[in-house]
């Protein structure tokens, strides 16, 4: 009897960008997931989201939804991602604004971003919030206790200079191999 072995489904990840500074860490994770293979990207962006890749990283939409396998405007709440019947392994906010993490924190789902978080949420799935604000006021910090105990990861993009950094791509490729971390995935970051 011949035993046969099916093939694992990719993981699935859904990466948001909202209206924070840096969007490069969220497109950095796009190009690092796309070459790890076995993964399937989702990604949804805020309008202040597309903002910010147009005026840091001079990039256009088309150019960033190409990095991703399915990509969803920001007022689609009806998408895919939006059920709880959507498997999905994590979703990563790269960055994540104080208003999309107050939004969060308060189950305010206005948007497919903060609807999907909100199923991550319910579902007791990953949720990873890189959230980037400085210096913080008591309702930031809050709003992360409040998403912290509902069982997301607040994790700001704080750089590790013990690891002697020569660039900013060495920074943001810190933070995105932490990321890597906590969704459990292998990375040669």
């Amino acid at each position: 009897m011949t035993l046969i072995i099916p093939t694992p489904p990719p993981k699935r990840i859904i990466v948001a960008i909202s209206g924070a500074s840096g969007a490069i860490y969220g497109v950095r994770l796009l190009q690092v997931l796309r070459a790890l293979g076995g993964v399937q990207t989702h990604l949804t962006v805020s309008d202040a989201g597309w903002l910010n890749v147009q005026q840091e990283l001079e990039l256009g939409r088309a150019e960033v939804e190409a990095l991703a396998d399915v990509a969803y405007p920001v007022r689609e709440v009806g998408a895919a991602i939006a059920s709880g019947s959507f498997q999905c392994d994590g979703m990563v906010f790269a960055l994540c604004s104080m208003r999309t993490l107050a939004a969060v924190a308060h189950g305010l789902a206005d948007s497919l971003l903060t609807r999907a978080a909100d199923v991550m949420l319910k579902e007791r799935r990953r949720l990873v919030l890189l959230a980037r604000e400085t210096p913080l006021h008591l309702g930031h910090l809050r709003n992360m206790v409040s998403v912290t105990e509902m069982g997301a990861i607040v994790c700001p993009p704080v750089p590790a200079f013990y690891l002697h950094p020569r660039s900013v791509d060495d920074i943001v490729d810190h933070t995105v191999a932490r990321t890597l971390d906590l969704l459990g995935l292998a990375h040669g970051l």
